[in-house]
């Protein structure tokens, strides 16, 4: 998919796949991936070209050298660079050299099925728009690399525990970051309201989807009830947030449903009509066909694939 600045990459494998990188050197996976940049042999300088990423990323610097770019801020890569970004940004970078460049790459049901629901809440820097890269000095850069060399080692074993160790740890890093890096951090306030209105209804995306897993709401928002949750009108929330994101509000509240049939399908004994309902569907054949659109596949064979 293709935006007017540049690709829009739902995956790390579907941009890699767009740019000719062989990726059959690293493991890739939808939901959650971790590997080293010096692992895929690039010429310098390497770059990725302007791009929106529809997934979240952790950037480990340990020795390597470059700039990277998000939205209109540009930062130095260099040993001892932490960053992070989460979906729907703008992104570019360059590398000159690189020996060893950990990044770690998950989506929202990642979150999702290895975390309580709270984890928006617990690890509000999750929401930032634009967080800066920042460089750590040796004792606290050694904390993060402990981790994330950990996670790295289960994440190519074959232990039977492989998923549930990567999730332990992973939790540990992001408590880590937010020690460090994101007590301070007030997702609501970062200079402007464009800002402030995009983290507003993030919030109340995440937290009426929360309503409707837990049984307390029974359908899904309108583009309207955000609008009136904020007090604004619907074509100017609907406006900013797809200025922002590159995303509208529709496709926002699409992926969220998908995200929570994805996860109910895997984690609960639920029936596909239990599902079809909870997320406000009037039948199970409406929303089989709604899931097969997005997904490419039936929510029966989409729940085989994973048991």
């Amino acid at each position: 998919m293709k935006s007017n600045n540049g690709e829009v990459f739902e995956t790390l494998e579907d941009q890699y796949r767009y740019m000719n990188i062989p990726i059959g050197t690293i493991q890739l996976d939808s939901e959650f991936t971790i590997f080293n940049l010096a692992d895929l042999k690039q010429t310098m300088p390497f770059s990725l070209p302007v791009s929106r990423l529809n997934f979240f990323v952790f950037g480990f610097i340990k020795e390597a050298e470059g700039k990277y770019q998000i939205d209109q801020h540009t930062f130095d890569l260099k040993p001892g660079t932490i960053y992070f970004t989460n979906p729907g940004h703008f992104r570019s970078f360059e590398y000159t050299h690189i020996a060893q460049a950990y990044l770690i790459t998950f989506d929202e049901l990642c979150l999702k099925e290895n975390f309580h629901q709270d984890f928006f809440e617990e690890f509000p820097f999750l929401l930032t728009e634009t967080a800066p890269a920042l460089v750590t000095d040796a004792q606290i850069y050694q904390q993060f690399e402990r981790l994330y060399l950990q996670i790295y080692q289960e994440y190519i074993s074959q232990s039977p525990f492989r998923t549930k160790i990567i999730a332990s740890l992973f939790f540990a890093l992001l408590l880590k970051y937010k020690e460090h890096f994101g007590m301070g951090y007030n997702p609501i306030y970062e200079g402007n309201r464009s800002s402030e209105i995009v983290k507003q209804f993030r919030k109340d995306l995440e937290m009426h989807f929360r309503n409707i897993s837990d049984g307390i709401a029974q359908h899904p928002f309108r583009i309207q009830d955000y609008a009136d949750a904020q007090n604004l009108h619907p074509n100017h929330v609907s406006n900013v947030i797809k200025s922002k994101t590159g995303k509208t509000i529709g496709t926002w509240i699409t992926e969220k449903n998908i995200t929570y049939a994805k996860s109910l399908l895997q984690n609960t004994s639920k029936s596909i009509k239990e599902i079809a309902y909870q997320l406000g569907f009037n039948d199970s054949a409406h929303f089989s066909k709604y899931f097969q659109k997005q997904c490419g596949n039936s929510p029966s064979s989409y729940r085989n694939d994973k048991h």
